[in-house]
């Protein structure tokens, strides 16, 4: 008996998915467990696997397609099995967002003056979604993509070519609508480390390398501290309001190969430091795996970054994470002659950029906020009070 193959429910949150990548071919032989699709979401992108043995007898949505949660992406039977029925019954998938796949020898419908555009500004419009009748491109739908900055048309030889699909559109999707929604602010201070690092060895005095406390837990747990002692920025615009969010739940960005993820600390500021470890190392851990559930990388509402690691950047500009109302991008830490009471010293400074949404946040208040943990961090008995 055929065994169909549907949009998960990725996440409580989720409501729709967007169809990305296929892993296999109609026809294909699948064993249970296989990964066979990609599903994009607003957070993130994942494999769905396959919940049967057998044949892969008919992709039903195509990538770009969006389906609701048990919306139909293809059936999986035995060879030569009847599916007809099963084929009647799947209603037609919203494909706004996708790109238009073409058969071959299929014309491109398109207006004379959208033509006549996209030629001017070397715009292939065969990768142009089109919004007139029946798909019809329209002198609109160029400019969109005009000033997109997509479907311009690029012969230039490449040493390799990525395709802009799954995680990364995710993640240029997400951050391009973070950039053009937010008023959007950076502060960049530097923040002397030896408080911190001293603590630090002093705490692990003695414990083995698997329960030691790393810098990034000590930050983290010092951020907790600073929101607690003023939630400012821990908040978010609802339509027309501001919430200040009571839970502190933190975001840790994660680099992987090809793509960013953010699990969630969830209650950072209830939590033990030891506690606060574990969950980062295992958060990380499973993130490079993709092995983490989606409701571990929702509900932040504050989000860090962390490039302190690649020993190369003394500042930059976080991109926030909507809806949250600010990000701290955390940099390297260099040695640094300092004045110290009158008199130079060298110290382990830090860099520390915090970009907030000015619309929920003025600039006063995330310095003041920009300011406690400062203290938190030179002084950090005090997260501990």
């Amino acid at each position: 008996m055929a065994t169909q193959l549907t949009m998960p429910k990725l996440g409580l949150s989720m409501k729709t998915g967007t169809v990305g990548k296929w892993l296999k071919n109609e026809g294909d032989a699948i064993k249970k467990g296989d990964a066979l699709v990609e599903v994009m979401t607003e957070k993130i992108t994942n494999k769905v696997e396959s919940p049967a043995e057998g044949i892969l007898l008919k992709i039903i949505a195509r990538k770009g397609d969006k389906l609701p949660i048990g919306g139909l992406m293809g059936i999986i039977g035995e060879a030569g099995e009847d599916i007809s029925a099963l084929l009647t019954a799947v209603p037609a998938a919203s494909s706004a967002g996708a790109r238009p796949q073409m058969a071959p020898g299929q014309k491109v419908k398109i207006s004379p003056a959208a033509r006549k555009l996209a030629e001017e500004n070397g715009i292939d419009y065969t990768l142009v979604t089109g919004t007139g009748p029946e798909g019809r491109i329209t002198r609109e739908d160029v400019q969109k993509a005009i000033e997109q900055g997509i479907a311009v048309a690029d012969d230039r030889p490449a040493l390799e070519i990525i395709p802009y699909e799954g995680m990364r559109q995710a993640i240029g999707e997400n951050m391009a609508n973070s950039w053009n929604t937010c008023a959007k602010v950076t502060h960049h201070a530097e923040v002397d480390m030896s408080g911190i690092l001293t603590l630090r060895k002093k705490i692990n005095e003695g414990v083995k390398d698997k329960y030691k406390i790393s810098v990034t837990t000590l930050l983290t747990k010092a951020v907790a501290r600073a929101i607690e002692l003023n939630p400012c920025v821990n908040a978010t615009l609802n339509g027309e309001e501001i919430k200040v969010l009571e839970e502190i739940n933190i975001g840790m960005a994660v680099a992987l190969d090809d793509g960013l993820i953010v699990p969630v600390i969830r209650n950072a500021e209830q939590k033990r430091v030891a506690d606060i470890n574990v969950e980062v190392k295992d958060l990380a851990k499973r993130a490079r795996r993709n092995k983490l559930d989606p409701d571990e990388m929702v509900g932040a509402s504050f989000t860090i970054t962390n490039l302190g690691g690649y020993k190369s950047v003394d500042a930059f500009t976080p991109i926030i994470n909507l809806p949250e109302a600010a990000i701290l991008g955390i940099c390297r830490t260099v040695e640094k002659p300092v004045v110290v009471n009158g008199e130079i010293t060298i110290r382990p400074m830090m860099g520390l950029s915090l970009s907030f949404d000015h619309r929920i946040v003025d600039g006063a208040p995330a310095a003041q906020w920009l300011r406690l943990l400062m203290d938190l961090i030179e002084e950090p008995h005090k997260i501990f009070i």
